[in-house]
């Protein structure tokens, strides 16, 4: 099989969440024998198509590309993008990721959008970390409940944003209205900027900025911890 029509996806929760939202084929199963308690939820689901693999676990680390395979690994049909835009109409909270770097971080992310209730994300090809196994993993697989549009870059998320009149929220670090006192409207479309520099300047012109409080100026929160809370804040209005 070309590599180009499958992708790795490793440990339980990405599989199970991947069998409970019948999007993708499972192709092959990797595992150890005797066989991880936890593939028993796994197993019972898999079509009689899918061939099961019983390999070392150095052999499926070398394949998963990491020792955190928790004794299994996947080869599935790749995750489908949103190829449309989100329709503000259907979709009243999405989000936008401007610039995230760490997989784990932006798989955190993406379990909080999914936690809080939020619709859809915005992830732009140039710029943001790719959607890889190991952000599937941080995720919990919960990405395979969500819709996801790729955008090219910045400037084509934000005009697609502009055209569907989404209101945009900026998190920002020192400066910008107090999340608390925001009166959100909907659409709404949470922007989470870059471990490092934050919202980017072509990005900051777009919308509203806002801050959550903090005890000291100088310091901030980690990228998916302030995205937890403004996800839970705004999605609880």
């Amino acid at each position: 099989m070309n590599k180009k029509q499958y992708e790795i996806v490793f440990g339980v929760h990405p599989i199970v969440e991947i069998l409970n939202a019948k999007k993708r084929n499972i192709y092959t199963i990797y595992t150890t024998k005797p066989e991880p308690k936890s593939f028993q939820q796994i197993k019972r689901n898999l079509s009689s198509k899918t061939s099961i693999q019983y390999l070392s676990r150095e052999k499926l680390a070398k394949i998963a590309g990491c020792t955190e395979h928790q004794g299994i690994v996947a080869a599935v049909s790749p995750y489908t993008f949103k190829k449309e835009f989100f329709d503000p109409k259907k979709h009243k909270k999405i989000l936008f990721l401007d610039g995230i770097q760490d997989t784990k971080n932006m798989g955190a992310i993406i379990r909080s959008a999914y936690c809080t209730g939020f619709d859809g994300i915005v992830i732009p090809k140039k710029g943001n970390a790719p959607l890889t196994s190991a952000t599937l993993k941080s995720a919990v697989g919960l990405a395979e409940h969500l819709l996801i549009h790729q955008p090219s870059s910045n400037g084509a998320a934000i005009e697609e944003l502009k055209k569907a009149k989404y209101n945009l929220y900026l998190a920002m670090v020192d400066k910008g209205e107090n999340v608390l006192n925001v009166d959100y409207q909907e659409p709404l479309c949470l922007v989470i900027g870059s471990e490092g520099l934050g919202i980017s300047k072509e990005v900051q012109k777009a919308g509203k900025q806002i801050t959550l409080p903090q005890r000291h100026k100088g310091i901030s929160y980690n990228a998916s911890v302030a995205a937890g809370i403004l996800l839970f804040l705004i999605g609880n209005k």
